[in-house]
């Protein structure tokens, strides 16, 4: 591999915010789960799984806007 300092600390830039992106999203989620499942099983799930609690969770925060209902 023949990369720059340069690409290779644009790199390491973009995989550190990927990193922090996915930790955002998997702390949001596990708030949501309200003990549902844990941190640490909530990381040991593959990104499809993750995919589809997020869209539960989207469906669910809709459903709750639209019927007005209390949101904890």
């Amino acid at each position: 591999m023949n990369s720059t300092n340069d690409e290779i600390i644009e790199y390491i830039e973009y995989l550190e915010s990927d990193s922090k992106a996915l930790k955002q999203l998997i702390f949001k989620m596990c708030w949501h789960m309200r003990g549902g499942i844990s941190l640490d099983e909530m990381f040991q799930l593959s990104a499809s799984d993750r995919e589809i609690i997020s869209k539960l969770i989207e469906e669910h925060i809709e459903v709750t806007n639209e019927t007005r209902l209390p949101f904890f």
